[in-house]
């Protein structure tokens, strides 16, 4: 089966804001856009940012391995090389991160490296990567 792009929508309080921050500070391209919404291809996948001030942010956390990880939140599973790529980009950015670029589960299946951070209305997102593919779904 071939993977297919995933679409995800959602709110953000200023679209010169998110549009500084997906296109600029992530590299992400921008699409199609209005007045009150901008798609970027977050790697080959579409997310829109839509205009609704109040609307973003996170509402609670969860403890996963000695972090509290903000939900909800969205993010992407990429290769270690680009993961690493994106944590120096974000880095030299100024980028605050929720979660410092780490590896979590360590030694267990599923270990991962990992990062949290928010866009400037607040949305959280998780960025991740595997040395190990097959491990994504690991029990």
């Amino acid at each position: 089966m071939t993977l297919r792009p995933f679409h995800l929508a959602f709110p953000v309080n200023d679209l010169a804001a998110a549009r500084e921050f997906y296109g600029d500070a992530m590299g992400c391209r921008e699409g199609r856009s209005s007045d009150e919404w901008v798609d970027f291809d977050f790697y080959g996948h579409q997310i829109v940012a839509h205009l609704a001030p109040g609307g973003a942010g996170d509402r609670t956390s969860n403890h996963v391995d000695g972090h509290g990880v903000p939900v909800p939140h969205f993010g992407i599973v990429l290769a270690m090389e680009d993961w690493q790529d994106l944590a120096d980009r974000l880095t030299a950015a100024g980028v605050e991160f929720a979660i410092e670029p780490t590896i979590r589960f360590r030694g267990q299946p599923g270990e991962q490296a990992t990062m949290f951070f928010r866009d400037p209305s607040g949305n959280a997102l998780e960025m991740k990567a595997f040395a190990d593919d097959a491990m994504l779904f690991a029990t």
